[in-house]
């Protein structure tokens, strides 16, 4: 499998240096990629990309699926495939792409979890206010519905990067993107009182002078203690559903689009490459609409 290497490894510094993708990201793609050459070794296949062939891809499918994955996995490690065919035909190492004659697998739409104000209103309630991470945890949950940032965008996000008196802040995406970020009056209030009463009495340690959010030790939080901080919270609230950080992203934009905001706005505050990964909320806005005339319209009422 010599030749699948150099090629991946090619497809490596191309999603790393053309498409600009995260390292997770790139992770993920290789990771999808090195599946098929699992395949062909355990079939005993020797051939490089250029031998594989659309009855090749069909039984990598068949494969895949008795391991159990389930069809959004597939889907993903196909769409993977594709985009490393996709390069290879354009580095003219390839002249046909088999990639393009296999069926994505069917997958039903999957609506993300949200929560409604009061149930948002409830969970920052049970915020201990007497600790000073308590300050912190209700400036950054106030951030992250205020301002539907991703938690990696959260934990990442620079006190040089708030420009409050236009009313915005600096995000730094997916693939290292800026984007500005409008931000409303009860986040802005609850970061400076965190930057004032909280973040100057903490000994900072080197390199962590423009990070907002900091622990206890001074260094920036990760991400797996927002996770941690947000279900704590949803114990204490008593709140059932399955929630994480990005819950309050997912809510973010649902309410926007409950209230009628344009969704091509939606999509850039989001930072959404392609408005069809935005479009998910107005199903979730039909769901609101449809709930409403059920219980509202007179031919409904009981």
């Amino acid at each position: 499998m010599t030749p699948w290497n150099s090629y991946i490894g090619g497809f490596k510094a191309y999603l790393q240096l053309e498409k600009s993708l995260s390292g997770n990201s790139v992770e993920a793609y290789l990771h999808d990629v090195t599946k098929i050459t699992q395949f062909l070794e355990l079939r005993g296949l020797a051939i490089g990309p250029e031998k594989v062939e659309l009855h090749h891809l069909q039984e990598f499918l068949k494969w895949i699926t008795e391991l159990g994955m389930t069809a959004r996995t597939q889907a993903r490690v196909i769409s993977g495939l594709r985009a490393f065919y996709h390069y290879l035909v354009l580095e003219n190492i390839v002249t046909k792409d088999p990639t393009g004659m296999v069926d994505l697998p069917k997958i039903g739409m999957k609506l993300p979890v949200t929560l409604n104000v009061d149930e948002i209103d409830l969970l920052i309630g049970k915020i201990d206010l007497s600790k000073p991470e308590g300050k912190r945890n209700k400036a950054m949950l106030e951030t992250l519905y205020g301002c539907g940032l991703r938690v990696s965008e959260l934990v990442g996000l620079k006190i040089s990067n708030l420009f409050f008196h236009e009313g915005f802040i600096k995000v730094t995406g997916k693939g290292d993107k800026e984007r500005l970020v409008p931000v409303g009056s009860v986040a802005q209030a609850e970061i400076l009182y965190y930057l004032s009463d909280v973040r100057s009495a903490i000994n900072i340690r080197k390199g962590q002078e423009d990070i907002i959010f900091l622990n206890r030790r001074g260094a920036g939080l990760s991400r797996v203690m927002v996770f941690t901080i947000v279900k704590n919270l949803a114990v204490l609230a008593g709140i059932k559903k399955t929630i994480s950080p990005h819950t309050f992203r997912h809510s973010f934009a649902t309410h926007l689009v409950e209230g009628g905001a344009d969704l091509r706005a939606v999509q850039e505050m989001l930072g959404h490459e392609s408005i069809t990964t935005t479009e998910i909320y107005t199903h979730l806005d039909r769901d609101y609409l449809r709930n409403t005339i059920i219980e509202f319209h007179p031919r409904n009422t009981r």
